[in-house]
């Protein structure tokens, strides 16, 4: 149980470095090398993003199916 509460930290604490590496590059006050490993960074947390946020897409999915196939709306579909 203690792995489910670290992951949802884990991408949050990624997405709010990510936010802040986006912030810094943004200002422009870095050198092109700065700039550089910041866009590196940013490249990793992206990343790290997109794989935590697909593993809970995939889980959702498997869940989905195995509560007899419910079918996902997409956001402009209303329930039944």
């Amino acid at each position: 149980m203690t792995a489910k509460k670290h992951s949802p930290l884990a991408f949050e604490a990624a997405l709010t470095e990510l936010e802040s590496v986006v912030a810094q590059i943004e200002q422009g006050d870095l050198s092109l090398e700065e700039t550089l490993q910041r866009f590196e960074r940013g490249v990793t947390l992206v990343r790290t993003c997109q794989t935590t946020l697909q593993l809970a897409e995939q889980k959702v999915e498997q869940l989905l199916e195995r509560n007899g196939g419910m079918e996902i709306l997409s956001s402009g579909e209303a329930a039944a």
